[in-house]
């Protein structure tokens, strides 16, 4: 089950959604107008309680509850941000079991802000949350080190995906290959849609090949390139080019992290909102990479400098020790057991909802 903008990646995939709601521009549009006037702590805290934890739960409860009252799940798998499947879970006491989309420590930040909202809806469910198995991609290397206060965690290794040929835009250019991109959504986001013009003029005289992506919101030929040692698409397969990529510039996005770390690729992020500074810190502590930029709290955007990117970039693709950092993360993830395994973790919550009734 989802929100309507879901309809078309799950008809791509052969699956069934039971279509929900999401909350009226005139809901959330004054929400929005504030964030681009907070800090970054204030933005994300507005966000997750009014947004995730209120507004997206209101529109999304009764397609939930109707679609949990006629279907009755043995089991709700739900992502730790979506909160109305675990208030309609709580209520028919259906087990459920979160699958995380960020390191451990940025989804007990989303809890902690979201508590009060939540437990508005059903008092103590926040705890209840807690209590629920966990399923994560992150290894236990990156995700912090430290003991989870979500429990129990359940790692898994990311599925392997095969890699095709790259087109060879570079001809008779061998030097390393930079892969550059900011996700999906950066460039429909004002505020952080400057990046493209950093990373542009950073890799302007770079010496290696690069590779630029831009997402949704900027069409192909819309970007020009600063040489012909930079080609722009808006999308390329992230596998095809990790297989190749020397080192991988992002904004620290987890499918992105997680993606280069899994292919053995170091990384420069330059983070630029949501879970994306945690992502970069522990990047950088684990030696897997570079943070680039001066965080402040008190601002909403991270302050980046064209001259210290490059520089960024220019140091991971000179020492050996981020790829031998990012290699060993690589093995890790490799020795996770494979999601195919996660079956027996939702099952097992479901039979245990069974024996106890």
């Amino acid at each position: 089950m989802g929100p309507p903008g879901l309809s078309s990646a799950a008809a791509t995939e052969g699956l069934t959604l039971a279509v929900g709601a999401l909350p009226d521009d005139e809901e959330t549009r004054p929400v929005w107008t504030q964030v681009p006037h907070l800090s970054r702590l204030e933005a994300e805290r507005l966000v997750i309680s009014q947004v995730f934890a209120t507004l997206n739960v209101r529109a999304m409860l009764p397609a939930m509850r109707d679609t949990v009252h006629s279907w009755r799940p043995d089991v709700i798998v739900r992502e730790p941000a979506e909160f109305a499947s675990a208030v309609v879970a709580d209520e028919e006491s259906v087990p459920h079991v979160q699958v995380g989309i960020g390191l451990i420590s940025s989804q007990r930040q989303i809890m902690e802000v979201a508590a009060d909202a939540v437990d508005a809806w059903r008092s103590g469910l926040i705890a209840r949350i807690a209590d629920t198995p966990y399923l994560t991609f992150f290894p236990p290397s990156l995700d912090s080190g430290e003991e989870p206060e979500l429990s129990p965690t359940h790692p898994f290794r990311l599925p392997e995906a095969t890699a095709a040929p790259l087109s060879d835009h570079w001809p008779g250019d061998d030097r390393p290959l930079v892969y550059v991109t900011f996700g999906s959504v950066t460039a429909n986001v004002p505020w952080a849609a400057p990046i493209y013009e950093v990373a542009v003029e950073a890799v302007a005289t770079l010496p290696a090949r690069v590779l630029l992506t831009t997402g949704h919101g900027v069409e192909d030929g819309a970007m020009v390139p600063p040489g012909p040692h930079v080609h722009i698409a808006r999308w390329v397969p992230q596998a095809d080019v990790l297989a190749r990529a020397s080192v991988v510039v992002c904004h620290g996005g987890s499918g992105t992290t997680l993606g280069a770390l899994a292919a053995g690729v170091p990384l420069v992020i330059a983070p630029l909102f949501a879970d994306q500074p945690a992502n970069a810190r522990r990047v950088a502590e684990l030696g897997a990479g570079v943070e680039v930029g001066s965080r402040d709290q008190d601002a909403l955007t991270t302050v980046i400098d064209p001259a210290d990117l490059q520089r960024a970039i220019t140091e991971v693709l000179s020492d050996p020790a981020p790829a031998a950092v990012a290699r060993r993360v690589a093995d890790e993830i490799g020795s996770l057991p494979s999601v195919d395994d996660a079956v027996a973790v939702i099952t097992e919550a479901a039979g245990r909802a069974l024996r106890a009734t």
